[in-house]
């Protein structure tokens, strides 16, 4: 006990020493810029799911995500979109149940699963017949592996093994049975020596590295390495990017912000944060939301969901539900 003790003195400390504390934004301009980033986020959820039956990461996951975070801050959102959401969510899941069980999933697979039980899970959605379907199913998926593997190509949110690893240790901890444990206790041995021993490529990557670190309850010389090694790659104008050769964006920045404060215990005050911060809050558009361009090649219809910036909405979603997120937790409580 005085070892992990000591360790962890030591590993706070580091981050202490090497980061400053600066002032922030005042509350008004964070808390105003929460507010909009919820109503656009909101519009755009409530606008898919009128016109699609399956669920998305970008439209529901993220979105819900980025309600309950703010609503733990005190923000007021709209409850019964919130609950609507999560009812749509779990009647997707229902619907696929008994492919769930038999290992075929849906779309997406571990992707979609693993979003989808995030989603109830934030939403606090109780362990039902559906959650354990899915638990199942992947319990089941990847079972040779060491981690998830992505079966899409649509990224960022939907092409690292470390968002998809995410994802399920996730679901197995918040909705798997106790009589599931030794198969979920093994699957967690296995994926923490595949995250240690592996090396994050962008930006994507070492978010969900450094969550599946936190997750995992991984030592602290594992997530004050995974939280620097995020910190070093933030650009000169405070926010962060995709790829090495792409400009700043509200997805990567938004995404690290929430990753290093909820995970790495990064405080908002930091330096690194606040200029995280600024950067979100000179990019948000009028409307509430931050444009992002696509890097996913279109393979689904094109459809209008009441979000902005067209072809790009999907991932502006997504992105502007981030920022949404990394500014409210900003806020006092």
């Amino acid at each position: 006990m005085r070892a992990n003790l000591t360790l962890t003195i030591v590993s706070f400390a580091v981050v202490a020493l090497t980061h400053s504390v600066i002032a922030q934004p005042p509350q008004e301009t964070i808390r105003a810029a929460v507010a909009k980033g919820l109503t656009i986020v909101q519009k755009g959820a409530a606008g898919s799911m009128a016109q699609k039956k399956c669920f998305t990461c970008h439209h529901q996951a993220m979105p819900v995500l980025a309600m309950t975070t703010a609503k733990e801050r005190g923000f007021e959102i709209d409850e019964p979109e919130l609950q609507k959401q999560l009812k749509f969510t779990a009647e997707f899941l229902a619907k696929n149940k008994e492919n769930y069980k038999q290992g075929k999933g849906t779309g997406g697979q571990a992707d979609t699963a693993g979003y989808a039980l995030l989603t109830l899970s934030a939403g606090g959605w109780k362990a039902d017949d559906t959650t354990e379907a899915v638990v199942s199913y992947l319990l089941q998926r990847d079972k040779q592996r060491e981690f998830w593997k992505s079966t899409s190509n649509r990224p960022p949110s939907e092409a690292s093994a470390y968002t998809t690893t995410y994802l399920a240790l996730a679901a197995l901890k918040n909705y798997g049975a106790e009589k599931k444990w030794d198969d979920i206790d093994a699957r967690k041995r296995k994926a923490r020596v595949w995250l240690v021993q592996n090396q994050p490529k962008d930006t994507e990557d070492r978010v969900f590295h450094l969550r599946a670190l936190k997750l995992l309850e991984s030592a602290d010389k594992y997530l004050l390495a995974a939280s620097e090694e995020l910190i070093k790659k933030q650009r000169k104008d405070g926010g962060w990017s995709q790829l090495d050769k792409l400009e700043s964006d509200a997805y990567a920045t938004g995404s690290v912000l929430v990753a290093l404060h909820q995970a790495g215990d990064l405080p908002v005050k930091d330096e690194a944060y606040q200029r995280g911060l600024e950067f979100l809050l000179k990019t948000q558009q009028a409307d509430g939301s931050w444009h992002i361009k696509t890097r996913s090649n279109p393979f689904q219809t094109y459809f209008e969901s009441g979000f902005p910036h067209g072809k790009d909405q999907w991932i502006s979603s997504a992105g502007t539900s981030w920022a949404t997120m990394a500014l409210a937790l900003a806020c006092d409580p």
